[in-house]
């Protein structure tokens, strides 16, 4: 196990949660946290940042981890969320929802990044935890993979954006077709460059 969170186990928080999150830079979708308990800490081969794995090597180490952790809870926070408490609070509010959904409780959690959120139990931030974390790094591929399970259903609605392709990111074939059909009801419109566009409202199954 990785210095850090051993450390953090052998102060007394036996039951340690990595909660990490997935979408918070995007222009559309919400944004997804995840929290894994790994069995008796013990980390799993392969586990790492998953932006370090390809989208085949994430698919099959989120298998892994369901089969193998103690415990995975996942948070969501829609859109409207977003717009309404701004990006950073409906992060945490994720990250509160997946603590609040594992089916045991953890003795502390360890989260990525430097704002943690409010929980029960003693919450440890650790910059750079999705590499430095066994638990975080599971939590990252979690987060990632059921955020783009849910970018691939919207995909089925909104097809014009492809968001199969880009997951809701800033790219340049997002942002082409943004201003070619408007913005649908996923998009963040709050965020630039979508608040200093025109736009009109796209409709379903476009």
């Amino acid at each position: 196990m990785k210095g850090i969170e051993a450390a953090i186990r052998r102060k007394g928080f036996r039951r340690l949660a990595g909660v990490d999150e997935a979408g918070r830079g995007a222009l559309a979708g919400p944004v997804v946290a995840a929290a894994v308990i790994l069995r008796d800490g013990r980390p799993i081969p392969g586990v790492t940042d998953s932006k370090r794995l390809s989208q085949k090597r994430r698919e099959l180490l989120y298998k892994r981890i369901a089969e193998e952790a103690l415990a995975v809870g996942v948070g969501i926070v829609e859109v409207v969320t977003i717009e309404v408490r701004n990006i950073l609070q409906a992060t945490l509010l994720a990250m509160e929802r997946a603590v609040a959904d594992l089916r045991v409780s953890p003795h502390g959690i360890l989260v990525d990044g430097l704002a943690v959120p409010h929980v029960n139990v003693p919450a440890f931030p650790v910059p750079g935890g999705d590499l430095e974390c066994p638990s975080i790094s599971a939590a990252s591929i979690v987060a990632k993979v059921s955020r783009d399970r849910i970018m691939a259903t919207y995909h089925q609605r909104y097809p014009i954006y492809g968001f199969d392709q880009h997951k809701g990111y800033g790219t340049a074939l997002h942002l082409r077709f943004i201003a070619e059909h408007g913005a649908s009801p996923i998009h963040r419109k709050t965020f630039s460059p979508l608040r200093h566009m025109s736009l009109p409202l796209a409709t379903p199954g476009r």
